[in-house]
């Protein structure tokens, strides 16, 4: 029998879950703003010039795939840190994601700002690397947070072969 008292304190808890996920989503999104700035110094001079193998997708493409991408980890984060910061799997799995998002951050800067493939390839399988490992930890905390993350592990795969062919055809 559902009492008044356990349907409001469920409300109070979906409304704190939804408060996190929104903070997450636009810390994430933010993140991608700031790592476009570097992207956009070159989009459009030095990576235009660049030999690119025939599955490099179109410009364009780029924005609403990390949009989506960004959306989907911010909610993935969100519901991890909604079982609460206070527990240690859950803190060991958002320092992890932490990481991870810094790295992401980094790759536009070394691709596009410094216009450093090789680097940025490294950067990569890093960042590959730390994805998994937050997604293993994810696991622990939220089986949906971490499959949420599943999209961005398998674009960032692309990308890094994606970066490869760009660093061994230039």
């Amino acid at each position: 029998m559902v009492t008044k008292f356990s349907y409001f304190r469920a409300m109070r808890s979906s409304r704190k879950t939804y408060g996190k996920i929104a903070i997450a989503v636009l810390a994430c999104l933010l993140v991608g703003i700031l790592s476009s700035f570097a992207t956009q110094s070159s989009v459009d001079t030095w990576y235009v010039g660049l030999n690119k193998p025939a599955f490099n997708p179109p410009n364009w493409v780029f924005a609403p795939v990390w949009s989506a991408l960004y959306v989907l980890m911010g909610i993935s984060a969100g519901l991890v840190w909604a079982r609460g910061f206070y527990h240690k799997w859950v803190k060991t799995a958002l320092y992890l994601f932490g990481f991870q998002l810094l790295y992401n951050a980094t790759w536009s800067i070394v691709f596009f700002g410094l216009r450093r493939p090789l680097a940025a390839f490294i950067i990569l399988i890093v960042l590959f690397v730390l994805i998994l490992l937050t997604i293993r930890q994810f696991r622990v905390v939220n089986r949906t947070a971490a499959n949420l993350l599943i999209p961005y592990l398998l674009w960032v795969m692309f990308a890094g072969i994606l970066n490869f062919e760009i660093v061994r055809l230039n």
